[in-house]
């Protein structure tokens, strides 16, 4: 459908309060606590644009309800009782839109607005009403920091962010994946699976646009294969950009500076741009920095930021949060950049990990972006998640449904030539103790082990104590665990003994090949994972040894992992360590849909609570629901001693400057994450808020400086006392 001509009204009617004398005198310094907003809103709504008059109302306060009832409000004699005890810029609309005409503006005709008659309230609408908003909001902020940029002569807008010339973007890559193949160590089974992925990404990137899934092993280079798919279909298509969209922050660093090693010698710093809660854009709340000159960021940093803020770049490396709680958010802020998911291919690594208790919303919205925004999206996996059976569900919500084409042409040909590892079955019913455990481990000189939490590690670690036996969590701040990882890869190749001990940080997005691993009971997808970091370049001259263990201090880090594992061992005692076909995609598949089959992930709590309020049109309580992690977290600063000159520069710029997206940048690599203690945890003790820049006495509660040295192990890292169920497994 064409709305440019209701987003147009919403333009020139987002500031009709402006015209109030009111308002003019708030310019003069004179009066403050106005609501310049709501007249126009109103007037959209004379003209049937519920759509526009949301977005205009939003456009300070976010995004209201399309409910009738809430509508109606919006009427100026509703509105002498505000309901944020605001007052309106002129005592009529009509005097507002005197002034209007005198300017000689006048409003486009919609022949057929957004949201028609109906006003339906439903996943796509929504989203409907969001894209707009989006470009509301988007065009807003980028004229008000052109007025701020501007001189005399008048405004100064920014130059736009560079084009994506897939096809050119497509040479670079291909480019690379060649030379990298000529270097490899890896066997020809391995290198035979590469090709024959890119080869079919390639080919499968002419079909029209829409919904796929790309089902390919562990090792088989489906990060290159997949943008080289998202380049090529975007040139086909003539597609705007291309959006990778990853769970966890340690892959998103490590593939973004992958595509920028590939892709900024030719295209520029700004072809890629990285933007999840790390990357150092921050909230809207910290957009002025006021940093003294020594502070002050480059011009390329503020250029970075302002690009990230409205996602005006070419290829986009993001994770699910921003990207999928944009989709359900009622916040300018975080819509601002919706406008830039049409034509766009949208790649979801790990897709497994997208949350089945929000499957239906979330697959909703994103087939309705492929049916009506010209868009691509792609879910990519070794383990891919049984969605397709969820399409009559995901079509009762009144968008399309969910029948995604594969990109491979048999997945399954692809998983048996790169068997590389044995598996080792324990059975759950047999227990093992962590001294059982620790002996077995150190029968073997190179050998990966991974539990399920944090205090498992910590115990195991403590059994082996043993010079070679390190220690990987994400309660290691980045650069340590660089560090560690940088020592295993280096005993790994010179052939000296090494053992690891790890949480599942290690299971995605960490190149590791072990001769031999040990996985404790977890969900399936979690195991597969383990054995690719198992022989991964299938060149030893025997397979890999997968051994699959049952520990006696049973503990999963949330409910659902509980769940998934608990599944994962009802399958094995049913069909035996012979039926556990874990290079079969079907034999996957039939896991995912007797784990959603059990979590109801059609008719889970969460999904119904959801969709019951999408149904009453309330923008700020959907955005409270679709959250995809409930524990808030909070960003620390720690003191990691190879890094203390870091560290103190840091702290030092903390106090001088405080927070600023520059010092978020710089402080990542010694940043650990920790779910939110509750207000009476003893670790607050230790905690130093950082404060805003140019606000000595605000205080924000996302950043902290851990200021008890000695709490940072250094093999363990962050290990405060008593604070355990702080940490995020």
């Amino acid at each position: 459908m064409n709305w440019s001509n209701e987003a147009k009204l919403a333009g020139l009617l987002h500031d009709l309060g402006k015209f109030g004398d009111l308002f003019q005198a708030r310019l003069r310094g004179e009066e403050s606590g106005l609501d310049h907003w709501s007249a126009g809103a109103w007037v959209a709504l004379e003209h049937k644009c519920a759509a526009a008059a949301l977005a205009i109302q939003g456009h300070h306060i976010g995004l209201q309800s399309l409910a009738h009832a809430d509508l109606k409000r919006l009427n100026p004699k509703w509105l002498a009782e505000h309901p944020q005890s605001l007052r309106m810029t002129a005592p009529d609309t009509q005097t507002l839109k005197n002034c209007f005409t005198d300017d000689s503006l006048t409003l486009p005709h919609v022949r057929q607005p957004m949201l028609g008659n109906s006003l339906n309230a439903t996943v796509s609408t929504m989203l409907d009403v969001r894209m707009l908003f989006s470009t509301l909001v988007d065009a807003d902020y980028l004229d008000t920091e052109a007025h701020f940029e501007g001189d005399i002569s008048g405004k100064c807008y920014r130059p736009s962010g560079p084009g994506l010339d897939a096809a050119n973007a497509l040479k670079s890559v291909l480019s690379n994946i060649e030379q990298t193949q000529a270097k490899t160590t890896a066997s020809l089974d391995v290198q035979v699976v590469r090709r024959e992925l890119l080869k079919a990404c390639l080919q499968s990137a002419e079909r029209d646009s829409g919904l796929f899934t790309l089902t390919a092993p562990t090792g088989s280079g489906k990060t290159l294969a997949m943008l080289a798919f998202a380049l090529a279909h975007a040139a086909k298509h003539g597609l705007e950009r291309v959006i990778l969209v990853i769970p966890y922050l340690t892959i998103t660093e490590q593939t973004a500076r992958i595509y920028r090693d590939i892709l900024a010698p030719k295209f520029g710093a700004e072809f890629v741009l990285e933007h999840h809660s790390m990357a150092g854009v921050g909230k809207e709340n910290f957009q002025q920095d006021n940093e003294g000159d020594a502070g002050q960021p480059s011009h390329a940093e503020r250029r970075r930021r302002l690009l990230a803020e409205n996602w005006d770049a070419p290829l986009i490396v993001t994770t699910n949060v921003q990207l999928l709680e944009s989709l359900f958010s009622n916040r300018p802020s975080a819509c601002r950049k919706l406008h830039r998911l049409q034509r766009t291919v949208i790649l979801f690594d790990e897709a497994q990990t997208l949350p089945a208790q929000l499957a239906v919303p979330t697959l909703a919205a994103l087939s309705h972006l492929t049916a009506s925004y010209g868009s691509s999206v792609v879910f990519a996996t070794a383990t891919q998640p049984a969605f397709s059976h969820l399409d009559k569900t995901v079509m009762e919500t009144k968008a399309p449904g969910w029948q995604p084409r594969e990109i491979l042409p048999n997945p399954a040909a692809l998983f048996a030539p790169m068997k590389r590892v044995k598996f080792d079955w324990g059975s759950p019913d047999t227990l093992v103790t962590w001294d059982d455990l620790a002996e077995q481990l150190t029968q073997l000189p190179q050998v990966l082990c991974i539990v399920n939490l944090k205090r498992h590690a910590k115990s195991l670690w403590k059994k082996l104590d043993d010079p070679a036996t390190l220690h990987l969590s994400t309660n290691l701040c980045t650069a340590h665990r660089q560090n560690v990882l940088t020592t295993v890869l280096k005993r790994l190749a010179a052939n000296e003994t090494v053992r690891l001990v790890a949480t599942q940080c290690v299971e995605a997005g960490v190149d590791l090949d072990f001769p031999a691993v040990m996985r404790a009971w977890g969900p399936l997808d979690a195991i597969i994972q383990a054995a690719g970091r198992c022989n991964r370049e299938g060149r030893r001259s025997q397979l890999g040894q997968l051994r699959i263990f049952a520990p006696d201090d049973v503990g999963y880090p949330t409910d659902s992992y509980k769940q998934a594992t608990q599944i994962a061992q009802m399958i094995f005692r049913r069909h035996g360590a012979s039926g556990m076909k874990l290079d079969d995609p079907a034999f996957v598949t039939t896991y995912y849909r007797e784990l959603y089959d059990l979590a109801g992930t059609a008719n889970s709590k969460e999904s119904k609570e959801i969709l019951k309020v999408i149904e009453t049109g309330n923008f700020p309580e959907v955005a409270r629901l679709y959250r995809l992690i409930k524990q808030d977290a909070i960003n620390v600063l720690v003191p990691y001693t190879p890094q203390q000159v870091l560290f103190k520069s840091l702290r030092a710029q903390a106090d001088d400057t405080g927070l600023t997206a520059v010092w978020m940048r710089n402080a990542r690599p010694l940043t650990v994450s920790l779910y939110r203690p509750k207000d009476a945890d003893p670790i607050w003790d230790a905690l130093l808020p950082v404060p805003v820049a140019g606000w000595k006495q605000r205080e924000q509660n996302d950043w902290f400086i851990y200021a008890v040295p000695e709490h940072y192990h250094p093999q363990l890292g962050l290990v405060p006392p008593g604070t355990l169920n702080t940490w995020i497994g």
